[in-house]
């Protein structure tokens, strides 16, 4: 793809995002969009946000690792975006929505903390264990820049992985006290049990999809480092939120993570 496409599809990403609005999907502009293309135009729209907005990468994260997800959206593989310091709220936060999300979803995960830098291609399972300092209930608040959530691989991939903010539980926990993909999930809306998973739904293992995402990531150039924190894919469906809406999860074991969105 022509750069000088690749530069104006970040900057109308970025413009959409600044002022809440969406766009129409980048797949119907652009047929022959790559996955390559993608991310690059994702990284002109970060590299905004960190120019432009004085913002600070944080993080990485992977998305649409689970079928229950990738049958909703119809994006059969995972994407995968960058964290900044102006995406994460505190457990138990009041998130806005006017003039801050637009058609935010939210999700259940579990987020690694590294103490250490991991490097792909070539990062295992074992690799993603020993570089972990500790995981905790997350809440990640997707929320699409294209039109009504019509996306494929390419656009979302582009649109930074759909990432809009998200929530860090207080209770952090040494991962290799838990049998991961055995973690079981509950999630509640307006004080409701909505919906249950567990660790498995990641790509059969929370540190699989880890791996995959250094790995992904690795052959762009681009290294997990110490202390960043890694969002490893959601444990069931997106759940739709609107002022108003309390959500809470608890994993067995580990603890919980709550928000509200005001």
């Amino acid at each position: 793809m022509d750069p000088r496409i690749i530069k104006q599809l970040g900057d109308e990403l970025y413009t959409a995002l600044r002022e809440c609005r969406t766009l129409a999907p980048l797949t119907e502009q652009y047929s022959d969009i790559t996955i390559d293309d993608a991310y690059h135009i994702s990284l002109h729209m970060l590299n905004r946000r960190v120019d432009d907005d004085n913002e600070t990468i944080v993080g990485k994260k992977i998305g649409v690792t689970s079928k229950p997800v990738q049958d909703m959206l119809g994006v059969f593989q995972p994407d995968f975006g960058f964290l900044t310091d102006a995406m994460v709220y505190p457990d138990g936060a009041d998130i806005p929505v006017a003039d801050n999300l637009i058609q935010p979803r939210a999700e259940g995960e579990i987020a690694f903390r590294l103490k250490q830098d991991l490097v792909g291609p070539g990062v295992t399972e074992a690799d993603v264990l020993a570089a972990t300092e500790t995981i905790m209930p997350c809440f990640e608040i997707v929320d699409s820049r294209i039109d009504d959530w019509k996306i494929k691989i390419q656009d979302t991939v582009a649109d930074n992985a759909s990432c809009g903010v998200y929530v860090l539980g207080d209770c952090e926990v040494d991962p290799r006290d838990h049998d991961l993909p055995g973690l079981k999930m509950k999630i509640y809306k307006n004080g409701e049990l909505h919906s249950e998973g567990l660790g498995s739904a990641v790509q059969g293992n929370p540190l699989t999809a880890v791996a995959w995402l250094a790995n992904t990531l690795g052959e762009f150039g681009i290294p997990f480092k110490a202390g960043e924190v890694i969002l490893s894919g959601s444990l069931a469906p997106l759940i739709p939120v609107v002022p108003g809406d309390e959500m809470s999860l608890e994993i067995e074991g580990v603890g919980g993570c709550s928000c509200k969105f005001v």
